[in-house]
């Protein structure tokens, strides 16, 4: 198999790591993608970015009240 941030995994497709990539083990290497795209166009004074595990993504919220979402108008 192949290691990825001290995990093994099994050679063939993995679908999703525990920190949301998409991998190929071969016994010659490792290839992997993220599975998220990070926000790039938002309000930076009034909105924080913030990791989301669960889903995979980065969520853009309001600084000053983190639990009501940012319009995001470009992801890389």
């Amino acid at each position: 198999g192949c290691i990825l941030d001290g995990k093994l995994y099994p050679f063939g497709e993995i679908s999703r790591t525990e920190n949301c990539y998409r991998c190929s083990c071969s016994r010659d290497a490792m290839r992997c993608c993220t599975l998220f795209h990070t926000p790039v166009g938002y309000n930076k004074e009034k909105c924080k970015v913030v990791f989301n595990k669960e889903s995979c993504n980065y969520d853009v919220v309001q600084k000053d009240d983190p639990s009501k979402e940012c319009f995001v108008y470009s992801r890389v």
